[in-house]
């Protein structure tokens, strides 16, 4: 069997010599040819100071890029797991800002297909994406998607929250968002994650406890709130604003009063 052909496992290429012909490396020169010919200089040198951020820039928006991946895609339908994360990883090689998107595009693409067994790749894609352009969507969109789906995702996921790599630990937290979407909170974990996370300094771990909170609030605000208060006198500003957000205006009051002590 070739090597990244998975034909029976969960995800897999299915029918018989599917996919025999598949080239993860040509595919990735595909979609970086026609990524090239729509950026365009000016908005490659805003998104590089913006990020601050030493890879190359095409200049190419996001939804041009989205196009582009699922134009391509379009010629591989029924890709399977291994072949997905093969085509992501070739994209991630050159040190390109779009190439990388276009990497964790295909990565969203395929969640349905991902298995904890992916997780592995994708944590090695946070530990070399160094922004959180890229971070967010492998943590929330990838990571959190398949542990929604495996739960046997959750032990390596719990590894993160106490990582040396902020982008790790933020990574642990946003991993927790596709649940709190499909009204699966699970505020027990959210708490092991995030209580000794509101010590931390890193700004992109405040806000990312605070962003988990807002979308708890959306949902369910009584837990938002509850959680909030309990932990109020030792929140960052930028966690505190955001946990309150999305809470009706009079708890969000209540709660502004009771930290304003």
């Amino acid at each position: 069997m070739r090597e990244g052909s998975d034909p029976g496992g969960p995800g897999g290429s299915g029918a018989p010599g599917a996919f025999d012909a598949f080239d993860a490396e040509e595919a990735a020169r595909v979609v970086a040819a026609a990524l090239r010919p729509v950026g365009t200089p000016e908005r490659a040198a805003q998104e590089k100071r913006y990020l601050k951020s030493d890879l190359e820039f095409l200049g190419v928006t996001v939804p041009d890029m989205r196009r582009v991946v699922r134009a391509a895609a379009r010629g591989y339908p029924g890709l399977g797991r291994l072949e997905a994360v093969a085509w992501a990883r070739a994209l991630w090689r050159e040190p390109v800002h779009e190439r990388r998107m276009a990497a964790v595009e295909v990565l969203e693409m395929h969640v349905p297909r991902l298995t904890a067994d992916d997780l592995g790749a994708v944590e090695e894609l946070i530990r070399q994406a160094r922004t959180w352009a890229l971070v967010d969507g492998l943590a929330a969109t990838v990571a959190g998607g398949i542990a929604l789906r495996d739960a046997s995702s959750w032990p390596r996921i719990d590894g993160w929250a106490s990582d040396p790599d902020f982008w790790v630990r933020r990574s642990a937290l946003l991993a927790l968002l596709p649940g709190i979407r499909s009204d699966r909170t699970d505020m027990p974990r959210f708490t092991r994650y995030a209580e000794p996370l509101l010590a931390d300094n890193e700004f992109f771990i405040r806000k990312a406890i605070g962003w988990v909170l807002r979308e708890i609030a959306k949902r369910d605000p009584h837990a938002a709130a509850e959680w909030t208060e309990r932990h109020v006198g030792a929140m960052s500003g930028v966690t505190f604003r955001e946990a309150v957000r999305r809470l009706p205006a009079g708890e969000a009051a209540r709660l502004r009063a009771l930290r304003a002590r």
